[in-house]
């Protein structure tokens, strides 16, 4: 065959295509279960560094199997809910969300379809939630873990969140500065409310003292306005739509709280007719 030849030229790169497509596909698929197994592990140490079992470097730094190891002896529940705080089905306990799959539930929570939320519960009563939205160059996502309910209120217990292409040095402090996640502890969402968490410039007005307020607000990233409007949406969507299976919870601690508080009493005044 004339290898100067256009005929040649077309089954030459016709076959190096094919080889090379051929190669990346057996690459992909001999490297897709690592890759999962590394995803998975991340989600999981990201949940875990919000609900303040560890930081994510300690997670990165003892590997995926005792990643696992770690979550599986500190998960008590995971389960769905709708918007209607119905419970919907229970999960796996080593089920996690992708972004992909979060993305597909924030479609379905703005009006395209029956939202599935997960909601996943550790022994020690923090319960860990994800949410997911729009950044300036990509989506962003994450989890919001809060403390048991105490008196009618719930409070955030940590945070972390990640992102796909936000401005290294600006809008990826996201992800990278543990003091900006570090605001969120403590925080008070307002749940049944429009505007249930803010982000802002200046953040949580001041104490007398100069401590902050407990309050729904943090101080917004400087010179990342949009990205902290972003995650601020993200976070007013997924609250949102977790608010009434929240202010259940509250509201059956509440009559616990109160029963008890009588149960106590009851007792007292036993004790005083005895003596």
């Amino acid at each position: 065959m004339n290898t100067n030849s256009n005929i040649y030229t077309v089954i030459y790169t016709t076959i190096i295509v094919v080889v090379v497509a051929a190669l990346l596909s057996f690459v992909s698929q001999s490297l897709k279960g690592k890759q999962e197994a590394n995803e998975k592990a991340d989600t999981i140490s990201q949940m875990m560094t919000a609900a303040g079992f560890g930081t994510k470097p300690e997670f990165q730094k003892i590997g995926n199997a005792a990643v696992l190891e770690r979550y599986a002896e500190e998960i008590e529940s995971a389960y769905t809910v709708d918007i209607e705080g119905n419970k919907v089905s229970d999960l796996p306990l080593d089920k996690v969300y992708s972004p992909s799959e979060l993305k597909k539930q924030n479609y379905n929570i703005k009006g395209a379809g029956d939202a599935e939320l997960p909601v996943f519960e550790f022994k020690n009563g923090i319960t860990v939630v994800p949410i997911y939205g729009a950044g300036l160059w990509g989506p962003v996502w994450g989890y919001i873990a809060f403390n048991k309910p105490e008196g009618g209120v719930i409070s955030i217990k940590g945070a972390y969140f990640d992102h796909e292409s936000e401005t290294a040095g600006l809008g990826a402090r996201i992800k990278d500065d543990p003091a900006f996640q570090g605001e969120f502890a403590g925080e008070m969402p307002e749940f049944g409310s429009s505007n249930v968490f803010d982000i802002v410039k200046g953040g949580s007005p001041k104490n007398d003292d100069g401590s902050e307020l407990l309050d729904n607000k943090i101080d917004a990233i400087t010179g990342a306005t949009m990205t902290s409007q972003g995650l601020e949406a993200a976070i007013d969507t997924w609250l949102g739509a977790y608010s009434k299976h929240f202010q259940a919870g509250m509201a059956i601690v509440t009559i616990l709280e109160s029963l008890e508080d009588q149960a106590s009493v009851e007792t007292e005044e036993t004790k005083k007719e005895e003596e």
